[in-house]
């Protein structure tokens, strides 16, 4: 118990009032991390549905609440490229980028750090090959990351068997880049990292819900396997949470 007393401290705001003396890499003057990871330009680059050429997600925002909850069965109806847009734009999508410095999507982040990158295991999404990919908020589009033998087999593995978790639509998962919040807020930054992660998560359970589709968010899976399924370090980035989603029956 007196573990579990000393963890609860991560939870607390003790810090913020120390962080007027804390010298930040922002302060120091160095260079802000970028908005997403860089790619090979001459990758395999997919574009997605321009959010002002979707017409879905027109359920009250009413209902939508009213119907949210955690979904751990799917049909095997597939989600097409606007339905995977939607949920994309949804959760990381940029409204503007202002004056080169900061970036406005559709959820909030602390200082607007946005420390997240999405990736998918697309499992039946129709026009994309099963594989792993990487959501490229910036261009709104997705990169083709890696063909994977076994794939659902493998990330129900990393997710300590959950079975769901492989057996359905597309698998979300979500990396956190901490330096993107340290650079600004030093010690501060883990606990909104953490808060920031449930808005993301929040925004997916909305608007698939109002699409027909559902999600269940996880965060019990082998840090480890999952890190090494993505191809990630484990330390500069890695996994902080999961979200299987496919359609839902009636």
């Amino acid at each position: 118990m007196n573990e579990c007393k000393k963890r609860r401290e991560f939870l607390k705001s003790t810090l913020w009032e120390k962080r007027q003396n804390m010298m930040t890499d922002q302060k120091k003057g160095l260079p802000q991390p970028p908005f997403e990871k860089p790619f090979d330009e001459k990758g395999k680059v997919i574009p997605l549905i321009p959010f002002e050429d979707i017409q879905l997600g027109n359920m009250t925002l009413r209902e939508v609440v009213h119907r949210r909850r955690s979904r751990r069965r799917f049909t095997e109806e597939p989600l097409n490229l606007e339905e995977l847009s939607f949920l994309l734009w949804s959760t990381q999508g940029i409204r503007e980028v202002y004056q080169g410095k900061v970036t406005f999507r559709t959820v909030p982040s602390a200082g607007s750090r946005h420390p997240f990158e999405t990736y998918l295991a697309v499992h039946n999404v129709e026009g994309l090959e099963p594989a792993l990919y990487r959501y490229l908020p910036l261009e709104h589009s997705l990169l083709f990351v890696k063909k994977i033998e076994n794939m659902k087999d493998k990330i129900v593995e990393a997710a300590l068997n959950q079975h769901f978790v492989g057996y359905c639509a597309v698998t979300f998962i979500w990396t956190a880049i901490p330096y993107r919040t340290e650079w600004r807020y030093s010690l501060t930054s883990h606990k909104v990292i953490a808060i920031d992660i449930g808005h993301v998560c929040q925004n997916l359970y909305l608007s698939a819900e109002s699409i027909g589709a559902g999600t269940c968010a996880i965060a019990a899976y082998s840090q480890d396997k999952m890190d090494k399924f993505l191809g990630v370090d484990g330390e500069e980035e890695f996994t902080i949470y999961v979200a299987p989603v496919g359609k839902i029956a009636g």
